[in-house]
């Protein structure tokens, strides 16, 4: 039976040293996020961070040029187990308005046009605008966006835009990106075996060609186990899936096949993260996404 995570001290588990095996991973993750695939290139979002002028929603959505056409074409010949979720209309339209972006770019095509993107069984949730029963939330929900459209407002530090089931959280820095590492515009990834964000040094369009393309094999390459996928396969969108001893500690990372593992609140994992990280004298991550 596994252990209940919420009973275990800091003290029960020792923490990795995070030095060679930290820089090594790092070093794959670099280079193999490097190349985009050019039909994805042109519809990069710009800085939809930054407000020059309030749109209609019809002046988001009609547009020449969409990159949906594009994605899907990538989706169905995509190497990935790929999922896309009905969609609701109406929250994907506030979405768009919250964020002022053109469905020509693909963050506005994920937003419009699916309820979220599900890879590898699960394993990756990719937010979208989901229906009301959804299981998996939308974009606007992590985000905390208001229910009413404020030209102001903007998400602190940037965009949750997915979550892996291990709690690990893919973010899009916006402008104010303090206390995370790469640029504004950039992907980064807080990893759950480090409890510290990693700058991807790639936009979100480069990082969608890079998912569908086959990527999260050699990313995760470490953080998987033996029989992972039929785990991941009992788990519903809005769980993910606690490690014991955790994923940072000296003895998960020395054999991780050895592990408990259990299904437990996305919310759950990401509370821990932030508890263990200061705690551990790593520093609070920030937001980690609002489930």
């Amino acid at each position: 039976m596994a252990r209940n995570v919420i009973e275990l001290g800091v003290h029960d588990h020792k923490p990795a040293n995070p030095g060679t095996r930290s820089a090594s991973r790092n070093r794959c993750r670099d280079v193999q996020l490097r190349s985009p695939r050019s039909a994805f290139a042109k519809h990069a979002q710009s800085r939809w961070w930054k407000i020059e002028q309030v749109r209609e929603l019809s002046e988001l959505i009609d547009v020449d040029d969409p990159a949906w056409p594009v994605m899907l074409e990538e989706i169905s010949e995509s190497v990935v187990p790929v999922d896309v979720l009905p969609v609701e209309p109406e929250h994907g339209g506030r979405c768009l308005q919250q964020l002022q972006i053109t469905v020509r770019s693909m963050l506005g095509a994920v937003v419009w046009h699916t309820g979220g993107l599900l890879l590898d069984d699960g394993w990756l949730r990719v937010y979208g605008s989901p229906a009301a029963d959804a299981d998996l939330p939308g974009l606007a929900q992590v985000n905390g966006f208001p229910q009413r459209f404020e030209p102001t407002w903007q998400p602190a530090g940037g965009l949750v835009v997915a979550h892996d089931v291990l709690g690990g959280v893919f973010a899009l820095n916006g402008a104010d990106a303090v206390g995370r590492p790469g640029a504004p515009g950039q992907m980064v990834y807080f990893a759950p075996d480090s409890l510290k964000w990693e700058a991807l040094k790639i936009g979100h369009s480069a990082w969608l060609a890079w998912l569908l393309s086959g990527g999260l094999e050699d990313f995760y390459a470490a953080l998987r186990w033996s029989g992972w996928r039929e785990e991941v396969a009992e788990v519903t969108a809005s769980e993910g899936i606690s490690v014991v001893p955790f994923l940072w500690s000296a003895e998960a990372q020395q054999d991780l096949n050895a592990t408990s593992r259990r299904r437990v609140p996305m919310a759950e994992l990401l509370g821990l993260s932030r508890e263990f990280g200061e705690r551990l004298g790593v520093g609070d991550p920030g937001f980690l996404g609002q489930l």
